[in-house]
């Protein structure tokens, strides 16, 4: 499988603050592979994702994204992703298919594939009905499937995905699952984060915990799952008095005592 992302010691540190954002991260991604990045509000997960994807310049370490180098091939490292933030970047006026295009002329495609394009993503991403709408009257979930439609316009070799289902309901949650998972069979590389242990377990082959910028544990969905041992439930009542009221109810605990 060929390595699509490599980070090494990636650092960042904020004027003003004493400790680092994100200190020290080593992570590793192969094509066709999905990393979640899990943690709590503030353990650097979106500081990382700005990172990989060129938005901040590191302050320590390195790292290579479908090939080129984040803090000296910038440009490069822009053209081969696609990033989906926490809100989604559209213009609300124009339709769903005027949107595509739109993207798909600042991305460098001719007037023709532009519309191309932006047709084969509204079949793909089931919005044919809704293409001619403006998308401020799109729901939460259509309006996170055409910010994922946009995100692919340019075919990207590395997905990054910042917390896509965050208020979403769990129709438009798991209908969201499945276009990353369509994503990933055809080959695409993907970083998600997200604060949802369900997500992770749903989406990521591989997984990192986040805490306080530095990595705390990190392995595969199934390695981790090893760790945490079977599930088991464990009850434990009051007294016993109690658990004849559970059992039998008022009239039949006194029964059975």
């Amino acid at each position: 499988m060929t390595v699509v992302l490599e980070a090494e010691g990636l650092t960042k540190r904020f004027p003003g603050r004493q400790a680092a954002a994100v200190d020290g991260v080593d992570l590793r991604l192969e094509e066709g592979r999905v990393l979640a990045l899990l943690g709590a509000n503030g353990a650097g997960k979106t500081t990382t994702l700005r990172m990989l994807t060129t938005l901040t310049r590191p302050t320590g370490g390195s790292a290579r994204v479908a090939g080129a180098d984040i803090r000296t091939s910038g440009s490069a490292v822009r053209r081969r992703i696609g990033v989906v933030g926490q809100y989604a970047a559209l213009d609300e006026v124009l339709s769903g298919r005027a949107n595509l295009v739109l993207f798909g002329r600042l991305l460098g495609l001719a007037p023709a594939a532009a519309r191309q394009r932006a047709a084969e993503l509204l079949v793909q991403f089931d919005l044919v009905e809704a293409a001619g709408r403006p998308v401020g009257q799109y729901s939460g979930g259509m309006r996170r499937r055409i910010d994922l439609a946009v995100a692919l316009i340019n075919r990207p070799r590395v997905l990054f995905v910042d917390e896509p289902t965050t208020g979403l309901d769990p129709v438009a949650r798991r209908s969201l699952w499945d276009a990353v998972r369509e994503l990933v069979d055809k080959g695409t590389a993907v970083v998600l984060t997200t604060q949802y242990l369900e997500e992770a377990d749903a989406l990521a082959d591989d997984v990192v915990f986040l805490r306080d910028g530095s990595v705390a544990l990190a392995g595969s969905i199934d390695e981790l799952r090893l760790l945490a041992g079977p599930p088991r439930i464990e009850t434990r009542p009051p007294s016993l008095e109690d658990l004849y009221l559970t059992l039998y109810g008022p009239t039949t605990a006194e029964e059975n005592r």
